[in-house]
């Protein structure tokens, strides 16, 4: 791995290159590096103390990366596989001679990346769609170099494509916030976030830290709190290291004083990710989502939710059917290796938890908010269907 200091590190200077160029002079964050043949990821377990970059050689390392956690955000997660894909198709491509032989390559690889952390849909989602195209590939005939070649394009796509839908999840969410707010147009809003969302947690721009990203572009933003999140402290570590280093007018909190902050009426409206959505609004994220969502329902606040269509899993019909990750004792027993908490006590560590979608405003995606019905329940797989439709070719 390299390390430098955040002060000179490459991934914290303004985005240069192939990346799409940003509408802000605010410099932002990247958690991920890629040149055909070459991965990093930004180890954020060492933050904010050291900005690290791990070199990511195969698969197999990216698969530690992810159930370590050295790299989280259901988004970030996504493409930090394919592009951990590329790197090892590149590396292997002249021994793989036929696109069948790529085919089988991809999905052995796929398959085994998909055991890191399975909570998160946006994985399953590239592991699918990557082994279906080097299927199609394979049933087409293609010769080997060419369908290397195709999938390799397909995952590095995925980084931009990133970028691209998070700013328009921005867009369309600064716009839901301010119109469920109620205030006068162009009043700037009080948000609360949770966990981390962000350049850390995406491609780039993030996806509730872009919606506050997006108010604070269009002179929208009043403040942005953000919960520490317990036990991993994603929030103190990550979303405060992000809102510091842009210089956005920023608050941390404890996860348990955002009810008292509400009560005090300094909270305008909350939006937070989502690790997967069901087919009826239910929401898999950070735990402690749910609490929020419930002192957002008493407290007459706004609580939205802001994913990628790509988190949206139809398939799944509620929330109870969404599988929860338990983590380690020790994430909520030691800090930085040192016991904090009393010998002999048991551990229950669920790293998610799961929002019903009747405490849900809207679901903001990169195609638009979803939103409920006039009896009030979301119908997430018939938005998911309408925005296939509108993306295919006519």
């Amino acid at each position: 791995s390299s390390s430098t200091s955040a002060s000179a590190a490459l991934g914290l200077l303004p985005a240069t290159g192939t990346r799409p160029a940003t509408m802000s002079t605010a410099p932002t964050l990247e958690a991920i590096r890629y040149a055909r043949g070459s991965l990093q990821l930004l180890d954020q377990l060492k933050l904010p103390g050291e900005t690290v970059f791990m070199d990511v050689a195969d698969c197999d390392a990216c698969w530690t990366m992810i159930r370590d956690m050295n790299v989280r955000g259901a988004p970030a997660i996504a493409i930090a596989a394919a592009l951990a894909l590329a790197v090892d198709l590149e590396a292997s491509k002249a021994s793989l001679s036929t696109s069948a032989e790529v085919s089988a390559f991809v999905a052995g690889k796929l398959d085994h990346l998909f055991t890191s952390r399975p909570t998160a849909v946006n994985l399953g989602e590239a592991v699918q769609r990557l082994k279906a195209s080097a299927s199609a590939l394979a049933a087409a005939g293609a010769s080997g170099s060419d369908a290397a070649e195709q999938i390799i394009k397909e995952c590095e796509a995925m980084l931009a494509d990133d970028v691209a839908a998070n700013r328009a999840i921005g867009a369309f969410g600064a716009d839901a916030l301010c119109a469920a707010v109620g205030k006068a147009p162009g009043a700037p809003l009080r948000v609360l976030t949770h966990c981390n969302t962000g350049s850390l947690a995406t491609a780039g721009y993030g996806t509730a830290l872009g919606v506050v990203r997006a108010l604070r572009e269009s002179d929208r933003l009043e403040h942005i709190y953000c919960n520490e999140t317990r036990p991993y402290n994603q929030g103190a570590r990550l979303t405060a290291y992000e809102i510091a280093f842009e210089k956005m007018p920023g608050t941390l909190i404890c996860d348990s004083a955002a009810a008292s902050l509400m009560a005090q009426k300094k909270v305008d409206a909350v939006v937070v990710g989502a690790d997967r959505v069901a087919d009826n609004g239910d929401t898999a994220n950070k735990i402690g989502t749910y609490n929020l969502a419930v002192s957002c329902a008493y407290h007459s606040v706004p609580f939205f939710v802001a994913a990628p269509v790509s988190t949206l899993d139809p398939s799944t019909k509620k929330g109870d059917d969404i599988v929860i990750e338990d983590r380690p004792a020790e994430e909520i027993t030691h800090v930085r290796g040192v016991r904090v908490a009393a010998d002999g006590i048991g551990v229950w560590n669920p790293s998610f938890d799961v929002t019903p979608g009747s405490l849900i405003a809207g679901i903001i995606t990169e195609k638009g908010v979803v939103q409920k019905t006039s009896n009030g329940t979301f119908e997430v797989g018939k938005f998911v269907a309408a925005a296939a439709s509108a993306a295919a070719p006519a």
